[in-house]
This record gives structure tokens, C-alpha cells and sequence, in this order.
């Protein structure tokens, strides 16, 4: 019989397992949580695609007065989101659902 010592190490998280990136939509004075990832590239990456977004429909929105949303990526805790949060589409300030 052949026994097998196997060491198995915990991995340590730096922080709290409770932090995640948000980005954040901004407009005037209304600030909402557009989406959440567990990392700063996934959130840096989604902030990019939003702002190219915007940037496609910025005559637009010009056209139609809309203000035209900032996006920033912050970190935040899971506690902090708020109770009943949905993702904001990528497009909602288009529909006003910003």
C-alpha cells in the first residue's frame, strides 16, 4: 500500500473576499453602480466599452440635449450595493433608465 501526503495551502486574498470593482455612471448629480467585477481589469475593460458607447452616440445625444454620462471605476464592498441594484445597460442613458 502506497500512501500519498498531499499539502494543500490556502490561498490568502488581499483585502476582504467582500471587495469587488463597480463602475460607475455619472450624470450631473445622479450617480449609479452600472456593474460590478470581481477585478480592476474586468471593470477598467467594461468602463472602456461603456465610454465607446458613448462616444458612438454622442452626436445624438447632443442632438436631443441629453446629458452625457461619465463612467469611472471605483472599488466598493458588497455590503455597500444597494439592496435591490440591477446592472445598468450599457445603452440605458438612452432610454432614460440612467
Amino acid at each position: 500500500m502506497v500512501i500519498t501526503m498531499v499539502e494543500f495551502s490556502l490561498e490568502k486574498r488581499r483585502g476582504s473576499d467582500d471587495s469587488l470593482w463597480a463602475v460607475v455612471a455619472i450624470i450631473g448629480r445622479v450617480i449609479r453602480i452600472a456593474e460590478i467585477f470581481p477585478s480592476r481589469p474586468a471593470a477598467l475593460a467594461d468602463q472602456a466599452w461603456r465610454e465607446s458607447q458613448v462616444r458612438a452616440y454622442a452626436h445624438f445625444l447632443e442632438r436631443s440635449e441629453q446629458p452625457i454620462p461619465r463612467y469611472t471605476v471605483r472599488p466598493i464592498r458588497r455590503t455597500d450595493l444597494p439592496r435591490r441594484w440591477k446592472p445598468l445597460p450599457a445603452l440605458g442613458f438612452l432610454n432614460g433608465q440612467l
